[in-house]
Order: structure tokens, then C-alpha cells, then sequence
């Protein structure tokens, strides 16, 4: 227990130390106008009030992120809550701001544009397929998935293909739609509900019958039950994705960019939603830890049900939370998905609408977007959901890599501290390397010879941005 209070209270105290710091290393100007009343256009540029904005933006990119990959990595023990703790300060919640910073001083352009100003127009077009793919695998999980997890609850009272229907029928909605519309007004109720579920469950870790697990040097080891076959790097650090850092988080920053009414905002609405989601992940792989007995029986349980993360979340809601639980599980586990995936396809037709200028004031244009997004993630309910999942999480996190060395690059032409994005951007290089040798779906090298790998390509990598970074400093000191 004092290990998980010391974390929440790390995690506090890293939003007014770090966060101001990196604040203050960025510079921002509270007498620029930002993108949502310069451009205004009442359909994706629109000011909306910082708290609403605040819980959109945690709701955008929490997901199912800071629960299932919170129960998933709570299976390795409490070398989770390091990384959650570490990875939400030092990587994640500098990865939010800067992306939605950058997008608030570029007119609230998607984060393939933004990259391609600092890395080159290679990287860009490179950016601008891998995004959207990206986006389109984020919106047919978060289509599926749900629609399973209902036909599950409702005893198959319909076909699974009519709760696929009328999900995607909200997507199309949502995708369409003003932000204020469905976004605006759905999004702050289950950002709250989801905020209480965690709050619910912290009550119950701290006066009901649990022992949480210290972090100790002993307990610091991977407690799955086949080390291994799943080792805890990089294995750890793909599984708890949105609790620490997430490319995801970068497409979904430029919403809320094009809605923020003053830069002062951006502490708050893009680092302080990550410090929330940390929290938030913390206290899931505490109550995982803790339900099924102990880290073992976390393992058993999940090895006994399919590895499957919505089981055990279910259970731990409605035993540790009760009626209520079971009300805020359904609007959490069910409502939360379906949150991120109408995002990510309304990120997908901002991204395109970036790339071939298209005005999207009218309605047509709209749906020229958007409609082949929706024929695609159809088509690509068709394939195996446990497939398409395990290269969304690894190519999440490939994209959150880019874009540290996106905001490294910035830092370094601007003079500024770059090595407060360039360590994680190292480490994550080394993660994502590392984790396409290792994993069933990569390479499936043998351990040794992937860590080996993973250094030699982060350290290639690493050179050849260095090389790139000081040629082009040149380039922007001459433009300056």
C-alpha cells in the first residue's frame, strides 16, 4: 500500500514540478490567438470551455487503455506501477503536451504535418500512411470490441452484426457531426463516469480487505507465469501503452488543439490528462493485483479465462463496487471504447483533409472522407480481432517514438532543452526494436539476439537523426 500511495503522489507532484518545466522549456505566449478563434468554423475549430475540453480530451485518449493494459500489465507485478509512474511524468505526459502544443502553434494541423515540418517530407508521407492505418486499426477495435462485450451482456439477445451496425452508425455520426454536438455533449458524462469508477475503486483498495504489493527490490522481477516467453522488456512497455505513453495520445491532441481558447490551457488539458490517466492506470493494476488474491492469482485467473482483460475487469467492478459498479463497468468498459474509436476516425478525416486541403465546412467533403474510412474498417472486421490488435499496439507505440524525435528536433532547431525528449525517444526506439524482433508477431528472434538487435538498430537510428538534425538546424537557422 505505501508503495501505490507514494506513486499517486508522485504522479501529483510530477504535473506542478515537470509539468511547469516543460511548460516553461516550451514558452508559452497567453497573448497569441489560438487556431480555435483564428479559424474558427464551427465544426472542428470551435472554442469550448477548458474543463469540457479537459474531460474530451481524457476520454480521447484513455479508452480501455489505463484498464486493460493495466490488468494485462499488472501481470508482470509491481514493476508496473515504475513504469506507469515514469512513464506517464517522463514520456507520455511530455509527449501529450508537446504534440498538442505544436498543433495549437501550426493552426491545429494533425500530427503527420507536424512531423513532416521537423523531420522532412519523407518522413511526412511516411507519417500520413502509417497515422491513418493506425487510426483505422483504432477504430475497428474499438468496434468490435464493444460490440462483443454488449452481445456478452445483453446473453446474444441480438446478432453481433447489429451492435456493429449501430456502433458504427454512431461513428458516422460522431465523425460528421460539429464537435459540440455528440463529442461535446456525450464525452464530459462518461469522462466523469470513468473518473468515479477509478475513484470507487481507490475507496475500496484503501478501506476494504486488500493488501497491495510493494515494490520492492525482490518484487522489481517479471511474475508472469512464463518470464521467458514474455519478458518484461519490451514487453511490459507495449502492454501498459495508454497508462504510460501512446502514439495514439499525438492524432487525438489536435482535436482538442482546435478547441483551446489560450495556450495557458495546455498544462492542464494535455499533460494533466495523462498525469489523470497514470492515475487512473495505477489504480487498476492495484486492484488486479489485489482481487484475485496476489500477482499469481492475477496470472491463474487470466491464464483460467483466455488472458481476456474485459473479463476481469467486469469482475473486479461488480465485486468491489457492487450495483453501482455494474452501472459504471457498462458505461466504462462498454462507452469508453466506443469513445476512442469515433475519434479516430474523425482524427483520420482531419489527417486527410490536412493532406489534400479540403475544406470541411461542407458536409459533402466530409463524407468524401470519410465514407471509404468506414468501407475499410468494415472490411477489416472480417479478420481475426486478436490479430489486429497485436499490430495496433505495437505500431501505437512505433508512433509515439516518432513523434519524441519530432519534438527532440523541434527543441534542438529552437535551442532549446532536447534531452528531456531525447532519453524516452531513445528508450522507446530500443522498446519498439527490440519488441518486433521478440514478439510472436515479429521476428521471433531469441531474446538475447533481439536485445542485441534492438541496441544496434536504436543506436543507427539515434546516428542517423543526430546527422539529419544538424544538417537541418542549418536550414531553419537561415529561415529564422
Amino acid at each position: 500500500m505505501i508503495s501505490f500511495v507514494i506513486a499517486i503522489a508522485v504522479l501529483v507532484i510530477g504535473y506542478y514540478t515537470y509539468g511547469k518545466l516543460v511548460e516553461n522549456i516550451f514558452g508559452i505566449d497567453t497573448k497569441r490567438e489560438t487556431p480555435a478563434i483564428r479559424l474558427r468554423d464551427d465544426i472542428d475549430f470551435m472554442p469550448l470551455p477548458a474543463w469540457r475540453i479537459f474531460l474530451i480530451q481524457f476520454l480521447n485518449i484513455a479508452g480501455l487503455g489505463p484498464i486493460f493494459g493495466a490488468i494485462a500489465g499488472a501481470m508482470f507485478g509491481p514493476a508496473a506501477f515504475l513504469w506507469i509512474v515514469l512513464g506517464s511524468i517522463f514520456a507520455g505526459a511530455v509527449h501529450d503536451y508537446f504534440s498538442g502544443m505544436l498543433s495549437v502553434r501550426h493552426n491545429g494541423l494533425s500530427i503527420s504535418e507536424i512531423v513532416g515540418i521537423y523531420l522532412g517530407p519523407k518522413m511526412k508521407h511516411i507519417m500520413r500512411f502509417f497515422t491513418v492505418i493506425l487510426l483505422i486499426f483504432v477504430g475497428t477495435v474499438f468496434l468490435m470490441g464493444p460490440a462483443k462485450i454488449i452481445d456478452g451482456m445483453t446473453g446474444n439477445m441480438w446478432n453481433l452484426w447489429v451492435w456493429v451496425g449501430i456502433i458504427l452508425a454512431y461513428y458516422i455520426l460522431s465523425t460528421l457531426l460539429p464537435i459540440d454536438k455528440m463529442i461535446g455533449k456525450l464525452y464530459p458524462v462518461f469522462g466523469i463516469a470513468m473518473l468515479l469508477m477509478a475513484l470507487g475503486l481507490l475507496i475500496a483498495l484503501f478501506f476494504g480487505d486488500y493488501q497491495i504489493p510493494e515494490l520492492t527490490p525482490a518484487n522489481l522481477r517479471n511474475m508472469t507465469t512464463d518470464p521467458k516467453a514474455t519478458p518484461l522488456f519490451p514487453i511490459l512497455f507495449v502492454t501498459i501503452a495508454c497508462g504510460a505513453i501512446s502514439g495514439f495520445h499525438a492524432t487525438q491532441s489536435p482535436l482538442m488543439a482546435r478547441c483551446m481558447q489560450n495556450e495557458r490551457l495546455g498544462r492542464k488539458i494535455f499533460f494533466g490528462t495523462m498525469i489523470t490517466e497514470g492515475v487512473v492506470a495505477l489504480i487498476w493494476a492495484a486492484a488486479a493485483m489485489t482481487f484475485f488474491g496476489n500477482v499469481g492469482g492475477l496470472n491463474e485467473a487470466m491464464l483460467a479465462n483466455g488472458n481476456n482483460a474485459a473479463w476481469a475487469a467486469n469482475e473486479i467492478s461488480l465485486n468491489m463496487l457492487g450495483h453501482v459498479g455494474g452501472i459504471l463497468a457498462l458505461l466504462g468498459i462498454v462507452a469508453a471504447p466506443i469513445t476512442s474509436g469515433d475519434t479516430a476516425f474523425r482524427s483520420a478525416r482531419l489527417i486527410l483533409s490536412d493532406i489534400f486541403k479540403n475544406d470541411q465546412k461542407k458536409i459533402k467533403n466530409r463524407l468524401y472522407i470519410s465514407v471509404p474510412l468506414f468501407i475499410i474498417a468494415f472490411a477489416l472486421t472480417q479478420i481475426d480481432f486478436g490479430i489486429i490488435w497485436r499490430y495496433f499496439a505495437w505500431s501505437n507505440q512505433t508512433l509515439a517514438t516518432v513523434v519524441l524525435w519530432t519534438i527532440t528536433a523541434y527543441l534542438i532547431y529552437e535551442q532549446k532543452m532536447f534531452w528531456i525528449t531525447l532519453i524516452p525517444a531513445l528508450f522507446m526506439t530500443m522498446v519498439c526494436t527490440t519488441y518486433i524482433l521478440i514478439a510472436p508477431e515479429g521476428f521471433q528472434l531469441d531474446n538475447d539476439l533481439a536485445y542485441m538487435g534492438g541496441g544496434i538498430l536504436t543506436l543507427i537510428i539515434s546516428l542517423l537523426f543526430w546527422y539529419y538534425a544538424v544538417q537541418r538546424k542549418k536550414v531553419f537557422a537561415q529561415l529564422m
